[in-house]
């Protein structure tokens, strides 16, 4: 009888990391298109593919499947969506393969787009809504390591095909050029993902909000044990008070006539982890080290150093995150990514264009920027990067998780598709350290956002959060 009365961690880890492959398709299908380039280039006899806003469209996609999923999700399921996700994930892989033009391979990237958006909310709110308080922020940050996973499986799977074919246009297997190959090897995490689903429970507060109260006293007694079902069952009613289902308007408070403080929270805290610049780093990483004078070979080199060190930052963020509580960390991390940043600006503002058009640095300044720039990453994907998602799945009551996701969902990509749009403007017209100026200012106005509005969700339950 004690068994039926525990918490099955084993199950709860198990079915978090199926949700979790969302994040490893979300960083495979974002990171795959750095190593298709040239193929594409050469296939379609085009320079379209390559351009920042080739890129950014892809975002756009992200925006609008972030937004939709998360209010479909309130109808549907947290589970629904995430099945929906895998298969634009699968159509998307094979489709950018078998594209013939830059336009069809541009409608597979955006619904590949659609599927990133979709994962990105919806394993964070799946995993938050299945885990137990106590180390809920420790599985929703292996969404993180996930996604970094993803990127970094990626581009070994990029550089693997390409050694064995000798280039990304080569032909490679059954007549079929390697870069085609590259996206076709999404399909074995985006199957795998899919069949995964089949095989994991409906969240019990999207079935409580269903009227489903037997399948959700199912679901609950199999993760937490028959005693601890029967009083989550009446806590989870209690939050759910209201006698209609959730829906975009619950956002805005009828009685004080404004949108919820909640909201604005939840979008500031997806806008600010945009405009800190990560993705600059991410998207335009070789561009950046070879604008400031490193070679080719040694700025991919760096790439990968950077990359090691995301995964080393979110491990011990997730060691810590249900320990020190997520404001801490967020503040800790604002205040290093400001620093950083400020020290890469210094590194910057001191160099001289050289007669190629890049920055020429001094060794010493070189150093500087390449540690501080390496510094400012492992900040990052020590805080901002895992804890804004584990906040965003948390911190909204049950009646409003899904829209407000939605929303903070879609100002997370779209400041993620103006960065991006932005940069390569910013680095011909005003140079690297005027943009990286703007980077550091909006981190450390992060810092005062966190002190100020953020609060606290760590040991809390769900149905403890207030909007």
């Amino acid at each position: 009888m004690e068994t039926q009365q525990t918490t099955n961690n084993f199950y709860i880890i198990l079915i978090s990391l199926v949700a979790t492959l969302g994040g490893f398709l979300f960083g495979f299908d974002s990171g795959v298109i750095n190593g298709t380039v040239k193929g594409l280039e050469a296939a379609f006899n085009s320079e379209d593919v390559a351009s920042g806003f080739n890129v950014a469209s892809m975002l756009l996609g992200c925006a609008v499947g972030a937004f939709f999923a998360g209010n479909l999700a309130d109808k549907y399921g947290r589970k629904t969506m995430l099945l929906v996700a895998s298969i634009l994930f699968i159509i998307s892989a094979w489709g950018s393969g078998i594209a013939t033009s830059s336009g069809e391979f541009i409608i597979y990237r955006i619904l590949g787009g659609l599927a990133v958006g979709a994962a990105s909310v919806m394993a964070p709110a799946y995993i938050s809504e299945i885990a137990p308080a106590k180390y809920r922020g420790a599985l929703a940050t292996v969404q993180q390591i996930a996604i970094i996973s993803g990127l970094f499986f990626s581009f070994l799977s990029n550089y693997l095909l390409a050694g064995v074919s000798g280039s990304a246009e080569n032909v490679l297997w059954l007549g079929y050029e390697t870069w085609r190959w590259m996206f076709w090897m999404e399909l074995i995490p985006a199957f795998t993902f899919m069949i995964s689903l089949f095989f994991i429970p409906y969240s019990p507060r999207y079935l409580m909000a269903g009227q489903k109260k037997d399948q959700a006293m199912k679901v609950l007694t199999r993760l937490y044990g028959a005693v601890s079902a029967e009083k989550k069952i009446g806590e989870i009613q209690k939050s759910l008070s209201t006698d209609h289902q959730p829906k975009m308007s619950d956002l805005f408070d009828k009685v004080k006539g404004r949108i919820r403080p909640i909201v604005w929270i939840g979008i500031g805290l997806a806008t600010f982890q945009q405009l800190v610049g990560i993705n600059v780093v991410f998207y335009y990483g070789a561009v950046l080290w070879q604008a400031v004078g490193f070679g080719e070979s040694d700025a991919l080199l760096i790439n990968v150093l950077s990359g090691a060190l995301s995964i080393l930052a979110v491990v011990v963020s997730l060691l810590l995150v249900d320990k020190l509580g997520r404001k801490p960390i967020l503040v800790i991390g604002s205040v290093g990514m400001a620093v950083a940043l400020a020290l890469v600006v210094v590194a910057f503002a001191s160099g001289s264009l050289g007669a190629d058009g890049n920055l020429a640095l001094s060794d010493s300044m070189g150093i500087l920027a390449l540690v501080a720039a390496n510094a400012y990453v492992v900040f990052f994907n020590f805080s901002w990067g895992p804890v804004m998602w584990v906040m965003l799945g948390e911190m909204f009551p049950n009646q409003l998780r899904g829209s407000g996701l939605a929303i903070s969902g879609l100002a997370q990509w779209i400041s993620n598709f103006l960065v991006t749009l932005t940069f390569p403007i910013l680095l011909v017209g005003a140079g690297l350290a005027f943009a990286y100026g703007i980077y550091t200012a909006f981190a450390f106005i992060s810092i005062f956002f966190v002190v100020k509005y953020v609060y606290e969700t760590k040991g809390k339950e769900l149905e403890e959060m207030e909007g």
